[in-house]
Parts: C-alpha cells; sequence; structure tokens
C-alpha cells in the first residue's frame, strides 16, 4: 500500500475517508452473545487494541471513533499506538449525556462533555439514544440540542451527532444547529436502517455537512470487498466511512478494501482457503 489514504474536512480538522470504528475490540458485535464474549475475552486490554489501531497508523489513518467513555481501555490504547508509531490520533468521541431537563442533568450532561475533552478528544457527538429523546417529530426540531451543541463548543472540541434516525441529519440541516457532521448507518443489506436504502442514499447527499457512515459491513452480514465497494461508491467525496476489526490482519484487508473501492479497481487480497476450490475459482487465484 503507498499514498496518502484519501481525506475530508471536519469543521477545521483533516480527517482520513476510513474511520476506525470500535464495536469489534469494545464488546458490541450485533451477532450474538458469544462473538460479544469472543471480543472481550481477546480485547480485555489496551495492547491488543493499540495492535490494530498501529496498523492503521502506519497507513496514515488517523481518526478513531468511540466511546471512549465507556471502554476505558480505548483512550490508552490511542496513547499506545501514538507512542509506538510517532504519528497522533484523532479522538472522535461519542458521548453519553443526561438530557433531562432539569438544573441537575445539564449539570451530568456538561461534566462528561467536559471528560471528553480532557481525553483529548477533537470531535464530539452525543450518542443516537439521547439524541432520539429530544427529536420533535410534529415541529422537525431537536429541543434544547443547542445547550448541549454549545457545551462542546466551550470545551474546546467540534460538534457532531450520532444520527442512527435519519430525521436527525434532516433536522439539523433545517434548523441550522451547530453540527459539523453526523453519525449515520448505511450498508448495502439495510442492516439497521431505519428507512429504505435509498431514502437515507439521498438525506446523505443533501447534508451540508461531511456525514460519517457505520457499519458497512452490516456487522458482518457482508464481506468488505462487497460492503466498501457500496458504500464509498453511493455516498460523496467528502463523507467517510467507519470500519471495525478483530486483528490487525483484518485490518490490512479492510484498507487495502476501502482504497480499491475508491480507487475503483480490485484489491489486492490473496484468496480464501477452502479445501475444494473449483477450477474456475483455482485459474483467478493462480
Amino acid at each position: 500500500m503507498s499514498g496518502k489514504f484519501p481525506t475530508t474536512k471536519v469543521g477545521n480538522i483533516e480527517l482520513p475517508r476510513l474511520i476506525i470504528g470500535c464495536n469489534w475490540v469494545s464488546g458490541w458485535s450485533h451477532r450474538t452473545p458469544a462473538k460479544d464474549n469472543m471480543i472481550l475475552d481477546t480485547h480485555n486490554n489496551p495492547k491488543s487494541v493499540s495492535e490494530i489501531f498501529n496498523t492503521f497508523l502506519e497507513e496514515d489513518i488517523n481518526a478513531v471513533l468511540g466511546l471512549f467513555g465507556i471502554d476505558n481501555d480505548l483512550i490508552d490504547a490511542v496513547h499506545m499506538s501514538e507512542e509506538a508509531t510517532g504519528k497522533k490520533m484523532t479522538v472522535l468521541d461519542t458521548v453519553v449525556i443526561n438530557v433531562d431537563d432539569n438544573a441537575a442533568a445539564r449539570k451530568e450532561a456538561e461534566q462528561v462533555i467536559k471528560e471528553s475533552a480532557k481525553r483529548g478528544a477533537k470531535i464530539c457527538l452525543p450518542i443516537h439514544s439521547c439524541v432520539e429523546q429530544l427529536i420533535n417529530k410534529n415541529k422537525g426540531t431537536i429541543d434544547r440540542l443547542s445547550d448541549y451543541l454549545y457545551m462542546i463548543r466551550e470545551n474546546g472540541m467540534i460538534p457532531g451527532l450520532s444520527a442512527h434516525m435519519p430525521e436527525v441529519i434532516q433536522y439539523a440541516d433545517e434548523n441550522e444547529y451547530d453540527v459539523e457532521t453526523y453519525i449515520q448507518i448505511f450498508n448495502c443489506m439495510g442492516f439497521l436502517m431505519q428507512v429504505e436504502i435509498e431514502s437515507v442514499a439521498k438525506i446523505i447527499h443533501s447534508a451540508r455537512k461531511p456525514v460519517l457512515t457505520i457499519k458497512p459491513c452490516a456487522a458482518g452480514r457482508t464481506t468488505p470487498y462487497v460492503g466498501l465497494n457500496f458504500t464509498y461508491n453511493t455516498i460523496r467525496e467528502q463523507d467517510m466511512v467507519c470500519i471495525g476489526c478483530f486483528t490487525p490482519e483484518e485490518a490490512v484487508e479492510d484498507i487495502e478494501y476501502a482504497r480499491a473501492a475508491i480507487e475503483r479497481r480490485l484489491p489486492q487480497i490473496g484468496a480464501r482457503q477452502s479445501p475444494f476450490n473449483t477450477s474456475v475459482v483455482k485459474g483467478i487465484m493462480d
């Protein structure tokens, strides 16, 4: 692999168009309890996670999205990777905040946001489950959202939103909320998407700011070749894809699949193992 990975800008920050995801190191497989436990058994310390981060940093893919306030190993893994590679990582922190409409809850939310800034996050994104509590579909608004976006700005971070509901992107733009990027589920299988794939594609293409798409492989329900080709070829040049992986070897493959998708070429990936490949597959792989 060679050459700088394509980038975009969120606010004043340059980001690679491939973002490191953390579900497959934090224990959220979206598959089965056994898969969750497999993740936690393997990634129960920051060292194993940092080895994956190192692989991405070697290709200058230097941005990571995760729940840093929930999985405490993540920020330690970032620091270990920065020390090992001599390269800086940009942290996109998805925060869980109390959005109850009272003074105590606002104080609690502000403290969570302050802690995100102390961890070194550059972009802070309230998680979808919190944002969705503020949605007013009748009015097309996200009530009191501006309070939390202000807290994020005041603590020196760029505000974003986790938008599993695609309406969040529309409401953020229509009401001109201070949002620089939005996380949106988008994949070829419609996995966890709340409306049709075509509708979400239109919302992404109409968004005023860069969109960070997640779950391109539908949590392992399709392959990186299929998932990344679909996503990169149906979003805009300013948009990003976030992908998680379980091992450094998977990271190497995902980076190559992503590069190939953007460059519209076949990825340079070895053959999968099979005891009985057909003659046509053998001929292609020889």
